[in-house]
């Protein structure tokens, strides 16, 4: 019977989001096929360019999104102009910040990207009648908070090849969560969106890649096609246990 119900259940969720990334292990897992149809009615796929800003730091919230593919890139701006990249955002995150009026960073595709884009009264509502969504975004931003001090580790007491090097681990565990041992990816930011994350010269950046690829660690392909052929000694050059 349980598996006759559940047969009815996956027939009931909308088709586009029966292979969706965002539907099994994001935020929308946490949905009833009823609540899926519901902000399936009001939701929007949308395809962006690398580049394309998605909302600038202190506009209005009127949506927000799941990452369904590509990286996004998340800025801070200071009142000179002057600007920090303060983190990235991979498939199938959550992008935005609930119940928050206005945006309190800068958000860009920092690669090709597409996105489901969710209204923000529906699903503050949803959050607002489900107890396992608000957990799961709770979650989900508890998980930010670890990553944020963790990168903090990074940048101020890791050495230039153990912060480049950190860098290509962490693209490489969202690019292929489950592969184990060697794994490609491409590079979603210049060297000089690098330079920035890390607080490094473009030059220091560009010094520790080819130390990285001299050593066997990383092969490059045009610059930004990687292929980490044992992503655990990656992470040990990285600093990592």
């Amino acid at each position: 019977m349980d598996a006759q119900l559940k047969i009815l259940d996956i027939h009931e969720v909308p088709l586009v989001c029966r292979a969706c990334d965002a539907r099994h292990s994001g935020i929308c897992s946490t949905l009833t096929p009823l609540q899926l149809t519901e902000l399936n009615k009001h939701s929007q796929r949308r395809a962006v360019e690398a580049g394309t800003e998605l909302i600038g730091q202190g506009q209005q919230v009127h949506s927000y999104s799941n990452i369904l593919r590509g990286v996004i890139k998340l800025s801070k701006i200071m009142a000179d102009g002057r600007q920090q990249i303060v983190g990235l955002q991979f498939a199938p995150d959550f992008m935005g910040r609930p119940f928050l009026g206005e945006s309190l960073m800068a958000a860009e595709a920092a690669t090709d990207a597409e996105l489901c884009v969710l209204p923000r009264k529906i699903l503050e509502r949803m959050i607002s009648e489900s107890s396992e969504l608000g957990s799961r975004l709770h979650n989900q931003a508890l998980t930010e908070l670890d990553e944020a001090r963790d990168w903090m580790l990074t940048l101020g007491r890791k050495s230039a090849r153990e912060k480049v090097a950190s860098l290509l681990v962490l693209v490489a565990a969202h690019a292929d969560p489950d592969r184990l041992g060697a794994c490609a990816f491409e590079l979603p930011l210049s060297r000089a969106d690098i330079a920035d994350f890390l607080g490094l010269t473009i030059e220091t950046v560009s010094r520790q890649m080819t130390k990285l690829r001299k050593d066997g660690l990383i092969h490059i392909e045009n610059n930004r096609q990687v292929y980490v052929p044992d992503l655990d000694k990656l992470a040990v050059t990285a600093g990592g246990d």
